[in-house]
């Protein structure tokens, strides 16, 4: 290459990396931070300042079954409702696949089955959780140990990363495509929902989650995933789920 070409080149080059944007552009995916934007709905929970919780059934033993029932019954309470997102698969009866905690209680056992039908048993699978002094994890179910101080856990899978790795089963440019949503533990120890907009491969969900420097994430569930965060125009009240993860205001 000419020598007038390459300062040329460097000067470009220089001139498009200046925005912080720039420094990722995103040697570790197939969609750049760009297309990340459109595809993805991102919701960021702080704790402990932010107030999250696991729902389930009401005080009658009903199931909350989407959003805008359990965004009602809260409301009577005087509490409101900022962010919704069903929280991981279900069984034809609406209980909860595998385990389930819900205010230190055991509603349903962990799922230790190493082989069986769908992506729950995509091994590893993995367990969401948070403690009672308002600590986040999530961590493969193999690891998991029970203890007091768990206030909320659900049971799904597969991981989409573990120990900052991706899933070994996923593969860039798959045509395994659906809706999906999933969760994941930022550095700071904030915890980081996101849902796709439009249909996508668990090796880009997944990166995405990598990208954000989570080092564990997990698969929630797929198209049926329904998400409500009205600060971002996005209000799906709709479905029939079993667990509903959701914020609301301190």
């Amino acid at each position: 290459m000419p020598k007038f070409s390459i300062q040329i080149y460097i000067f470009l080059l220089c001139l498009v990396c200046t925005s912080g944007s720039c420094q990722q552009v995103n040697q570790k995916s197939s969609i750049s931070p760009i297309e990340y934007a459109d595809h993805l709905l991102v919701h960021v929970v702080d704790l402990p300042i932010n107030n999250l919780a696991f729902y389930y059934k009401n005080e009658s033993g009903i199931n909350y079954q989407n959003h805008e029932k359990l965004k009602t019954a809260l409301t009577k309470k005087q509490k409101n409702l900022i962010f919704a997102v069903n929280g991981g698969m279900y069984n034809r009866d609406h209980t909860p696949q595998g385990l389930y905690i819900e205010k230190g209680k055991l509603i349903a056992p962990l799922d230790t089955q190493s082989s069986g039908y769908g992506n729950f048993y995509l091994q590893p699978n993995g367990i969401f959780y948070l403690t009672k002094d308002k600590k986040a994890t999530v961590v493969s179910s193999d690891k998991f140990i029970h203890h007091s101080n768990i206030a909320y856990a659900t049971q799904s899978g597969p991981m989409l990363l573990v120990d900052g790795k991706i899933h070994t089963k996923f593969r860039k440019g798959s045509t395994n495509l659906h809706i999906r949503n999933g969760v994941g533990i930022l550095p700071d120890g904030r915890v980081l929902f996101v849902m796709s907009k439009e249909k996508i491969n668990f090796y880009d969900l997944a990166t995405y989650f990598k990208d954000q420097g989570c080092q564990n994430a997990l698969y929630l569930d797929g198209f049926v995933s329904r998400t409500y965060l009205p600060s971002q125009d996005w209000e799906q009240t709709d479905g029939n789920f079993g667990v509903i993860i959701a914020e609301t205001n301190p």
